[in-house]
Parts: C-alpha cells; structure tokens; sequence
C-alpha cells in the first residue's frame, strides 16, 4: 500500500523560511469551497500533523510558480489534490494489483507498467538525483511544474505570460504520464484533466488543502463530444431560460451537462437515445456508468454472487489506464470517483474481471478512488453512488444486501465468512491486499444498502465530519441569478450551530451589474442525481434547520425525479432566528414542477435530493449570511 511520508523537520522549516509561511494554529475551523475563508485550522478529530503537512506544502507551490510563471495560479495545488490529497506519497513496492509506484504529493511515475518516467525526466532537467524527486516533497512540486511547463511550451501558440485555465486541459493531458495511444488512453487523459480542472472549478478547502476557486469555462476546455463522454459539468454558463442552446447541443438544466439536443426530447422516445450513443460512452449492464473497456477478462466460473469492495490506491483516470494497460492483465468491473461518484465500468457483469485471485469467477469487483492511508478519498458522493452501483447488483443478480459485512473497518487481512456477500478484498481468503482499509465506513455503507423502512429519521448531512453533499460553492450552479461569484460556502465549527458543533454557512453577496432578485440554487452532489442518497416517498419529509441573518429571504428544495426535477413551494423566514423547515414528499400541494418534471414526486425509492433553494429580492450591494444545520429525511 501507499503510506504518506511525514515531512522532515528540517524540511519543513526549510520551505517554511524561504516562504515566509505561518504555520501557527488558529482559534476556530472553517472549512469551504471558494478559499476566502478567515482562521482556518485543523478541524476537530483532524490529525494536526497532518494538517501542517499539507500546510507545509504552500511554500513549494509558491516557489514553482516563481520558476514557471505560465502555470495558471492554483494548478499545482489542483493537481496535487487529484493525485495525493496533498500527501507525500511513498509506495510499497510488493503492491502490484492496483497500479503503478506513484511518488510525493503530485503522485509522479517512475517509469513501471507501462507508465512514463515523469520522476526521472523531471529530475534530469531540474540537475537532481531522482530519489530526492521521489521522497522531497519541494522538489517533486517543482518536478510536476517543469512537466507541465513543457507541456504548455509545447502547445501551438507557445506559453502566455498568463495562460487561461482552459488552455491546462491539453497541457494536463499530455503530462498526465500515460503511455500509448487509442481512444482508451485519450480518454483515460482526458478524465486526467478533468479531475484537476474539477478541483479548480469547485475550490477546495479542506483540512489543511487549500485550492483556489476558479471558475472553468468547460465548452473552451474540451470539444462537445468529450463533454458529454465525460460528463462534465456546464454550469459556469450563464444559463439563459435554464439552457444554453447551440446548433447540436444544449444543457440539461437538471443536472447541468452537456447533451445532444435530440436527447432532451420530453418523451425519452428512440430518437433521443440514439443521439446520446453516437457521442457518449455508456454502459449496458448499469445505466449511470460510463463504458471504457478493459481487455483483461475470462469467462466465469459459476453466476455472480458477491461484489467485492476496492480502494484503487491510485486516481480514477489513473487506474482507467492502468485497468486497461498493466503486465499483470488485471482489472475491476467498476471505478468510482471521489470528487462527484461518477462510474466507469470497465468488464462486462458477465465476464470475471481479475481483481480478488481465486474469487474471480463469481464476484463483481468494484474499485474506489484513493489510498487506504488517507480517509478524505471516501467523500458521501462516493458512498452514494457506490452504494446504488451495488443496490442494483442486488436487484440483477439476487444477492441479499443484508450479507454485506456491518462492523468496524480494518487493518491488514481480516478473513470472514462466504456468508457474508458484500464485503472488502482484505476479507477475502488467499489474499495479499488489506483495502479498501481501516477507514472505509462499513457500517455507513451497511445502512445505505439497507435503509431503515417503518419510520425513523436518517440524517443527510449534519455536517459533523464534512461538507458532505454541499461542497460546491453557492454560484455553481448556471441557474442561480442575482449574486456574485464572490459568494462563498464554508463548513463551520463552533457554538453557533443548531445541532451539534458544525454548520454550513453560506455569505451571500448581491452581484451589483444586475437588479434581478436572487435565486440560488445551492447543489447537492454537485448537481449528479448519482451522488445523493435516494429519498422514500412514501410518509417522506424532507427538512432542515436555517439561519438567514436577513429580512426577505425564503427557502425551497427541488427533487429529482424519475421524470425530471420537481421544486417546492418556498417558505419564508424569519430573520435572525434557526428555523426548521420541510416539506412532505407524497404531498403533491407542496411541489412544482421545474426541469422537465409534472409537479408530483412520481418515484416512489428512486427520487433524491437536487439543491437547496434561496430566494430574496435584489439586495442592492448587501451581503447576506444564511446557515444550515441538520438535512435530514424522516419518515412519519
């Protein structure tokens, strides 16, 4: 496995003193999207070693950035996140199955499984020897910097005093460090490069990582073909009528992508589908995951009847490559990830993918972006999707979801019975592999696969130990109107929350180049219906507690539906007061209909949670501050 490698002392107060940097703790936590967030420290249950870490990391960005002045501000921290959250990474050289040896907090290779020699040509150019590009976390930054600075050199137009983040996307892609051609490995690059342009895009504040948010403009990053391919987001348009129309395509107001225009026909007739096949990649066997094939595969030994869980110790486009160019020939049906709990399926159901040794014949194998060392990797978007990926293998295959292994994450091997179908690789017997780890939540995941009927209340999000689905900031989405992209929403820590010691924050402030009333449209999962948690009709109300430090502002949500997205009446509140506030799932007087929906929760198990609302009238330059506490659905 992975571990990450501490910084040492003399390191760190290094990079410390050539920057310039604090690293004193401060008085309270605040963790958010955008970075304009004031005494940020470690949060609570955060290992403050690891916190300083990564804060030790700043002065090597800054550093790069002086050598390499076209690198836009904020991609080394990106990448870095994409690859290590911000960990230095050291590998175990016995770890095969996963991938290959990645290095330091910009995950670089080595040259191994068929992966380029990034560490070695960087070390080269910069006059180091290679293994202090593999363990100084200094050096492997500016390692990173240098392939990517090479990369934009090697663009068309040449390097730009100031280079726009658009123009990263084929710079990332040509230093992602993957090797051979074919659509496969394009494809493998060109999710490279959407991770780091995702992380840039949303901004990142967690823990001690800190990327800044900046607003990517996705139709000049990529041609339409490969948005849609990957489905990136659209929502940094300004989304006229909910939709931006062009002469193929236009944007699906419900979760923000790009789509051919003939696939958002009202009746989903064989038109639509059509369209969507000749530019998308879309599996067969599970309907949200992608379809990128992996040609290591052999014919099963009996029919499926256990799903095995993975942590990829690697990232997601990495292990794409990887999956489908290794000399060990082994592969997973599924990958996850982290950031949004997109899904590529890689094996066909039908076939064994080689990934649990003698299990092979009848197991699916799911793998999980990110290394066991690091419990971030396991973000509620990835538990979300995941947990629907084996939900439906349940369904199509007949396995009990009440088999799946209910108790406490583990180190090292821990052998447990062929009774229990759901379980991780390290549960397995004649293994070498410990993931998915002692961090993996099994009981979370037990709960999601097993949801309580018969009443009783589940939490959504209380954000106690995370942003959870909230962790885009308040402009994200193309249909909020009326405030600034300098609005910002951070995860906050001390006595003013409702519940427990955490909340979500919100500053809202009024862009003053419109007079329009504000509409914001807070995401959950980032606008993926696959990364939020299915909410149950019938006896369902769904509700929160929120704070407006303002007059004039009311609250809704809107659902996503089997049929489209449904919006609720708002409720106005009082200011300067904790409100709870919820609405009746199977009440049809309290819903509207909004994108593409009839103005009735129509799925009984399969509707979720698609934003929070905030309506006020235009501000006239003030700013707003609105909490939220506790998101929960209960069943009456």
């Amino acid at each position: 496995m992975f571990t990450p490698s501490r910084i040492s002392l003399l390191s760190f107060a290094c990079l410390l003193a050539c920057a310039g940097a604090q690293a004193a703790p401060a008085s309270h936590a605040s963790q958010g999207m955008s970075g304009h967030v004031a005494n940020a420290g470690p949060l609570p249950g955060v290992a403050a070693a690891t916190y300083y870490e990564r804060r030790a990391l700043e002065p090597a960005f800054a550093a790069a950035y002086r050598r390499f002045p076209a690198i836009p501000a904020g991609t080394l921290e990106a990448v870095a996140y994409a690859r290590s959250r911000w960990r230095n990474l050291q590998p175990d050289p016995n770890d095969t199955l996963h991938g290959p040896p990645v290095y330091g907090p910009m995950g670089l290779y080595a040259g191994q499984g068929g992966f380029e020699d990034q560490v070695g040509t960087a070390a080269a150019a910069l006059g180091v020897p290679t293994r202090r590009v593999m363990r100084e976390p200094a050096l492997n930054v500016l390692a990173s910097a240098w392939l990517i600075d090479r990369a934009l050199r090697a663009q068309p137009a040449g390097p730009a005093a100031a280079v726009e983040i658009e123009r990263l996307a084929p710079a990332l892609m040509a230093s992602a460090g993957f090797r051979g051609e074919g659509e496969v490995q394009a494809y493998a690059r060109a999710s490279y490069a959407f991770d780091v342009l995702h992380a840039l895009d949303t901004g990142v504040n967690d823990n001690g990582v800190r990327v800044p948010e900046r607003a990517v403009r996705w139709e000049r990053a990529f041609a339409p073909k490969t948005l849609i391919a990957l489905r990136a987001p659209m929502v940094r348009l300004d989304v006229a009528r909910d939709r931006i129309e062009t002469a193929d395509y236009a944007i699906d107001v419900r979760d923000e992508t790009l789509k051919p225009r003939a696939s958002l026909r009202q009746d989903g007739g064989d038109d639509a589908v059509a369209a969507q096949a000749d530019v998308g990649i879309q599996s067969t066997d599970y309907g949200p995951a992608l379809w990128v094939a992996s040609p290591y595969h052999s014919a099963r030994s009996a029919a499926v009847s256990a799903v095995t869980l993975h942590t990829m110790q690697g990232y997601y486009a990495g292990s794409i490559s990887w999956f489908q160019n290794n000399p060990y020939s082994v592969s997973a049906h599924y990958l996850i990830r982290s950031s949004d709990g997109q899904v590529t399926q890689m094996v066909r159901d039908s076939r064994a993918a080689h990934h649990v040794g003698s299990h092979n014949g009848y197991t699916i194998g799911i793998e999980h972006e990110g290394f066991i060392a690091e419990s971030s990797w396991y973000t509620t978007a990835m538990y979300n999707a995941s947990a629907a990926l084996t939900r439906h293998m349940c369904a199509v295959h007949g396995i009990d979801c009440r088999t799946t292994y209910n108790g406490s994450g583990h180190t090292g091997l821990y052998l447990l019975p062929t009774s229990v179908k759901i379980k991780g690789h390290q549960h397995f017997s004649n293994q070498t592999h410990t993931d998915p780890g002692i961090h993996w939540d099994w009981r979370r995941y037990y709960s999601l696969l097993n949801p309580g009927g018969g009443g009783g209340s589940t939490s959504l999000d209380d954000f106690e130990a995370g942003l959870g689905h909230f962790n885009t900031s308040p402009t994200y989405s193309g249909s909020t109107v009326g405030i600034a992209t300098t609005s910002t929403a951070a995860r906050v820590c001390d006595t003013g929350s409702k519940q427990g010691s955490c909340r979500l924050r919100l500053s809202l402030v009024d862009n003053t180049a419109t007079t329009a009333n504000w509409a914001v449209r807070l995401l959950s999962g980032s606008g993926s219906p696959a990364a939020n948690v299915k909410l149950t009709k019938a006896g369902g109300h769904l509700g929160f507690w929120v704070y407006p430090a303002a007059t004039g502002v009311s609250v809704a949500v809107s659902v996503d539906d089997s049929d489209g997205t449904e919006r609720s009446v708002a409720k106005a509140l009082p200011a300067n007061a904790w409100t709870w506030v919820e609405w009746r799932l199977d009440d049809g007087a309290q819903w509207d209909p909004w994108a593409g929906g009839d103005g009735i929760i129509t799925s009984t198990t399969a509707a979720t949670l698609d934003a929070i609302w905030f309506y006020r009238a235009n501000a006239n330059g003030a700013t707003v501050a609105v909490a939220v506490d506790d998101v929960r659905l209960t069943i009456k």
